[in-house]
This record gives C-alpha cells, structure tokens and sequence, in this order.
C-alpha cells in the first residue's frame, strides 16, 4: 500500500519519550483554538510514519518578561509579533501506531544516496527525483519516537482506512460506529475480534449506553459475528424503546431490525403485549431449578447473611433440587427437628424460610413447568438465533439477577460440554456459535466480594475458551473487580466524571495515564473514548446516530405505522411500564 501525500504541517516536535508522549510546538499560523483533545494527528518521521491522539493543549512563550508585561489586548500588531517566537501554543500527543515502509527503490540517483521514501522530489538537500516506491502495510506498536523538528500532520481520511478498515472490506467483519470529532470518515471495529473476548461500555447515566449497546448488538447481528443472549432489564432492545429528550419519541429494537434473526422470551406477557411486542414467547422458571449460587448472588437483595448460605447448602445436600420448596412448606416444629438431626442453625434456617417467601411473589416463578423454558432458549441461540429477554414489570435487581445468573449458568454448563465435544473431534460442525451475553448493572454480578463465586466472573476470565463472552453495560466500573476489568478485551467509554470510575477504565491498559484527560473532556453525549482488543488504536468518536438512516443502512424491513390514536396509546402504556 503507497502512502498518502501530507497537507500543511501543524507544528514540530520539540520534546518527548517512549512512556511520556511526545511535545509539539505548533506553527505560528496555527491556532490553539484549532486543536482539540481526542484529536488524530500523524507524526512524519523520517523512516516513520507515527499515528497519535492529542492528549493535551498548552500555551507556552519563549520569555517570563512577556507574562510581566504583556500587551494590550487592542494592540493586534505587538500580538502578531509575539506569535510563534515570542508566544505559542504547544500540544502533547500519545503515538499509539506506527509504521515503517519496506521500500522497493527503483530509480537512478545523481548522488549515489538513498532518500527518505516520505519526502517528495525536489526537497532541498536531498537527491532531485521521484523514486517508485511499493510498501507492505503493516501497524506495529510504537517502540521508538520520531527525531526532533519531525512534522505533525492532520490525520486524512486515508489515514483513517489505513489504520480502522473500512466497513465494505470483504476479508473482516468491520462495522462503523461513529466518526472522529472533525472529520466525516468512519471509524470501524473489527466484530470478529469484538466477540472473541468480554466487552464493556461504560458512562455515567443519560451519556448514551443504552444506544451504543443497541448499535452495537445491531452490528453482531447484521454482520453474523456471533449470535447475542441479552438480559434486557429495562425492555430497551427488544422492541421499540423510548428516546430521552423533551419530545416523546421511539426507536426501533432489534426483533424490528432483524425480525427472522431475533426472538424475544418475556418474564412479563401482560407488560409486553401492552407494548406491542409481536410474537413474543412467554418465559417461566421453576423453584427446582434454583441452587444455592443463585441465591448467593441475591444475599443483599434477600437481606441474606452468611449463616443462612451455611444452612441453605445443608438444605441443598438434604433435599436436592426441591428443597426451596421443601423449606418454604416446612414448620416450626419441622425445622426444629431438622436442625436437631442435621445440624443446622434454627434461627437461620428460620431467617433463610422468611426471606425467601418473596420468591412466591414473583410472576415467572412456578412449582413445576409444563417445559424446560432454558433449553428452549438453547435451542433458540443453537440455531444460529438471537435471543432478547425481557423482564417488563419484573425488573428489580432481584428478579434480574435471580434470572439471568438461573439461566447464564445452565448456558454455560452447555457450551462448556459442546467446546469439549469440538476440541476432541476438531470437526467444524461440532463447533459452537460465539455467544455474546449482554447483562446490565454489571457491577452487581461483577462485585470484588462475590466476583469468584458467580458464573459472570468465569466467563469474564475464561476470556473465549469456551465460545461465550460477556457485554458488560455499566455507569459504576469502580465497582467492578479489578482482575475481571483487566480481562475486558475492548471499552467503549462515554463521559466519566468520578475518578475512581476512570480509572477502572484504564485498569491494565498501557499508557493509560495519557488518555485519562481525553475520558474527561468528552462531550455528555454522542462522543465515546473506544479502546482495546477491536480497534487498532484509542479513538474518540462521534457515535453513530440510530436513527432512519441507520435502519436503512443495515437492511431494515418496513416497520408498520400505526394509526395515531394507537401510537398515543402505546406510548402512554410505555411510559407507565417505565414508571414515568
């Protein structure tokens, strides 16, 4: 691949290192104000080319006296003359990439010299010509720095291609997800390697996370990169959802986008049919079902203490599956006896009993099922399908963390079972799908005190030993563990205000520090810091609207309108649904 021609030079490089990034003094015709944190700049060396984020933007002069004294603000003739020798502006930059031609030189020089394959013909102090030149393209991580007086360039939309793809490259599964913030020229993740390992994306609430996971979850789908498993807690990616902002508006859920390639189970059938959901299938769990590590998980939701975990497991070992139901229909005098035989402790057993009488309140629970509603999601995701659950009504954290750790456990057990199957047989066909499972308030499953115990914590770092990988959504990522943080492959960050939360963002990324400013400036929506095992390099964004167009864009079915009247109607039922 030939290297792009470079524009008008923004400044040179003065200062720097490997670990501390390098100083730019810009040009005198260059303005500040023009340069932006998160900004693409290209560093031209003079073997390499070096791809860098702006990281911060200074102000410096050349003498003390000028601050002591400084002009007059009307007197633009002193200020011109100080511009550039006297004052001027300075940025850092963090290089990320870089890349070293491997040149095939045909041409005859006067001089007998290799040239600088960079530096066009003509170039005073270099030999008159215009070698033909053929390069390999090949991004290596940066391990040097360019020399002093090197040039920083705008980033051109071939640079971006160069280093993010394209989204019609037949060879990956590339998907645009948004735009740097001065240019209109897409920024691609790679899906394949998106899905190989657990994501995340993070910000604080009303920063667009909900969006992003839905384009996101829309870009696995349409690009057939693996097949989703989503525990849609506020019922914002199955079907329509609200959109934030003064007007009441929707947007179309994935069931609408994708309607042969998405199956939606719902906890709720009353709240769901209210919203107009079309052909969703009711979802029932059993008390048989339950074990002790669901119950473990939802301790603080059931006001648990230890103890009664101690007493839960003597019950398990006693009475099997059943024995959820077997306490809850046990007296006084029944758990007395047992605790005399068994050893348990009366008062926690009696405590656990009381506790989980709320169990009895929840809408999808029942003494037995007609069918096994878990397999039924298996065979759903096995055929290639995805599969979103809604939770409507049932949507507190015990409900949605009793569920989705009942059924994430079981789906695992499975795919544990058929990746072994694959790797004694080695036949493509027993290979399974690559399952992405998407779970809200992350930090809930992924807590440093329970973190070890939970199902979401071994999958998190099995990484994709066994085809299944967790989308962590999450406006807290200072409550997750530290070791699972490390173990997620790529962050897609919206604003962070709480220190503590950023930097959990850049637990076990290199070169972190530098990037901890551009996660702080960025704008309270549509803008995301991307970094990680997808992207070549750390890019800020301007996140791609999902919208009209977007449906278009990914090959959207015709969504049936509805009368007015119906739509006010849903609307109002909508609203209510989401305790507006």
């Amino acid at each position: 691949m030939q290297l792009g021609q470079l524009g008008q030079p923004l400044g040179s490089v003065t200062q720097g290192s490997l670990t501390g990034g390098l100083e730019v003094r810009l040009h005198p015709d260059i303005s500040v104000e023009d340069m932006r944190v998160g900004k693409f700049l290209v560093v031209q060396g003079m073997r390499s080319r070096f791809f860098c984020m702006l990281t911060d933007v200074a102000l410096g002069m050349a003498n003390q006296r000028i601050i002591a004294n400084p002009p007059n603000w009307n007197d633009t003739f002193l200020r011109d003359v100080l511009a550039g020798s006297g004052t001027f502006g300075t940025v850092n930059l963090a290089p990320m990439l870089m890349f070293t031609p491997e040149v095939e030189e045909d041409f005859s020089p006067t001089n007998g010299k290799s040239v600088n394959p960079f530096v066009p013909a003509g170039t005073k102090g270099l030999a008159s010509f215009q070698p033909q030149t053929s390069t390999t393209m090949e991004l290596l991580p940066v391990k040097t720095i360019p020399s002093h007086f090197s040039q920083v360039y705008e980033a051109s939309e071939e640079d971006f291609r160069r280093v993010f793809g394209w989204e019609d490259d037949i060879h990956r599964k590339n998907f645009s997800i948004g735009k740097p913030l001065d240019m209109d020229v897409p920024v691609c993740i790679d899906l394949d390697r998106f899905v190989e390992r657990s994501n995340g994306i993070f910000g604080k609430s009303g920063t667009g996370k909900s969006f992003l996971t839905r384009l996101l979850l829309a870009g696995i789908v349409r690009k057939n990169a693996g097949v989703n498993l989503i525990f849609d807690m506020h019922s914002e990616y199955g079907w329509q959802a609200v959109c934030e902002g003064k007007e009441y508006s929707t947007v179309k859920g994935l069931k609408q986008l994708f309607p042969d390639r998405v199956e939606v189970y719902t906890l709720d059938p009353a709240s769901t049919k209210r919203r107009g959901v079309k052909n969703a299938q009711e979802l029932y769990l059993s008390y048989d079902q339950i074990e002790v590590e669901d119950i473990r998980l939802c301790s603080r939701d059931l006001g648990l203490s230890e103890a009664s975990l101690d007493n839960a497991n003597i019950l398990c070992a006693e009475f099997g599956k059943g024995w959820i139901l077997q306490l809850i229909n046990m007296t006084n005098e029944e758990i007395k006896m047992f605790c005399e035989e068994k050893r348990g402790h009366q008062g926690s057993i009696t405590a656990l009993q009381r506790k989980l009488m709320r169990l009895e309140k929840l809408k999808y629970m029942r003494s037995a099922c007609p069918q096994n509603y878990i397999n039924q999601i298996l065979k759903t995701l096995e055929a290639g399908k995805n599969v979103v659950i809604e939770f409507g009504s049932q949507s507190d954290m015990l409900s949605y963390m009793l569920v989705t750790n009942m059924i994430t456990r079981r789906i695992h057990q499975h795919y544990v079972g058929k990746s072994e199957i694959f790797l004694q047989s080695g036949n493509v066909a027993d290979k399974p799908n690559q399952l992405v499972i998407t779970i809200e308030e992350a930090h809930r499953f992924l807590d440093p005190a329970i973190v070890s115990s939970t199902i979401f914590g071994t999958i998190a770092r099995e990484m994709r030993k066994y085809f299944v990988t967790l989308l962590v959504v999450d406006q807290r990522p200072s409550g997750i563990d530290n070791e699972v943080m490390s173990q997620i492959g790529t962050r897609v960050t919206a604003l962070l205000n709480d220190e503590k939360d950023i930097e959990a963002i850049f637990t076990g990324v290199s070169g972190g520090a530098a990037l901890r400013s551009v996660l702080a400036k960025l704008d309270s929506k549509q803008q995301a810091l991307i970094l990680g095992h997808a992207v070549p390099m750390p890019v800020v964004v301007r996140t791609r609207p999902y919208d009209e167009k977007f449906y278009a864009e990914i090959g959207d079915q015709i969504w049936e309108e509805k009368p007015d009247n119906e739509v006010f109607a849903a609307a109002e039922l909508a609203k209510a649904d989401l305790g507006f």
